[in-house]
């Protein structure tokens, strides 16, 4: 039997690659056959040597995703330096922490604008590329803060509750065009994101004491999630949030 799981010549982006899920989750692809576009600010040397190491190609792809501006370039370049696009990997996030009487104007536009407003065009550019070629996975990042409300990060929570909407919205346009739209949650992962909660004792420990699994989770718990979403494996899966948690949900 043909492996359902097996990526080989299929091209990937993957924003955020640099560190942290987005690394993880573009080595996993390439170790299932992929070669990646390695998308972010910071260029992805260590994630890029990485993935040659596995035998597959990968490309940095320069861009600031606080805007618009470099959406499609991104999806060009890819396309002109690894011969094609069939994946899409929405993992380039911010955070910003503070209560809700102090949060500012600047750093709720901040958040959203990458977290969200990039997103969505990132998809519509790549969208526009699948459309055309009638086959395409796209994986947004999404958290447990599209299923709940959180303390202290008021535009994180709008942003990632967005993006559970706009992966449903997207689903229901191009399901029937060959293309698959979902999501992977990932519940409390050790990067640096969480840091700040990490080192926070109190925060922490209740944290960890909600967890069925009883710690943080992994980056390298996300790749195997991504790696099925953006497979043949799930074909007829269309418009799910998959949380990858250690149960944090169940409970």
């Amino acid at each position: 039997m043909t492996n359902p799981f097996d990526l080989t010549g299929k091209v990937a982006i993957v924003t955020g690659a640099n560190t942290g899920i987005g690394q993880a989750i573009a080595v996993a692809l390439a170790a299932a056959g992929a070669d990646v576009a390695c998308v972010g600010r910071t260029a992805a040397d260590d994630t890029v040597a990485q993935i040659r190491a596995l035998g597959r190609r990968a490309e940095i792809v320069s861009a600031d995703l606080s805007t618009i501006e470099p959406v499609q370039r991104v999806v060009d370049e890819t396309v002109a330096k690894l011969g094609g696009l069939d994946i899409l990997i929405n993992n380039a996030g911010i955070i910003r922490r503070a209560d809700a009487v102090d949060f500012t104007e600047a750093d709720w536009d901040a958040v959203i604008d990458t977290n969200l407003k990039s997103v969505f065009f990132l998809c519509q550019a790549t969208g526009r590329h699948m459309i055309a070629q009638g086959s395409g996975k796209i994986v947004n990042i999404a958290s447990m803060l599209t299923f709940q409300g959180g303390i202290r990060v008021p535009s994180y929570t709008a942003s990632k509750s967005g993006i559970g909407g706009l992966t449903k919205l997207l689903a229901n346009e191009w399901a029937g065009k060959g293309i698959n739209v979902n999501a992977i949650a990932p519940g409390y992962i050790a990067t640096n994101n969480t840091a700040a909660l990490q080192a926070d004792e109190v925060r922490n420990a209740s944290i960890v004491d909600r967890i069925p699994a009883g710690k943080w989770g992994d980056a390298s718990d996300l790749g195997g999630a991504a790696v099925f979403l953006s497979s043949a494996a799930a074909n007829y899966v269309q418009g799910h949030i998959l949380a990858v948690d250690g149960g944090w949900l169940a409970r």
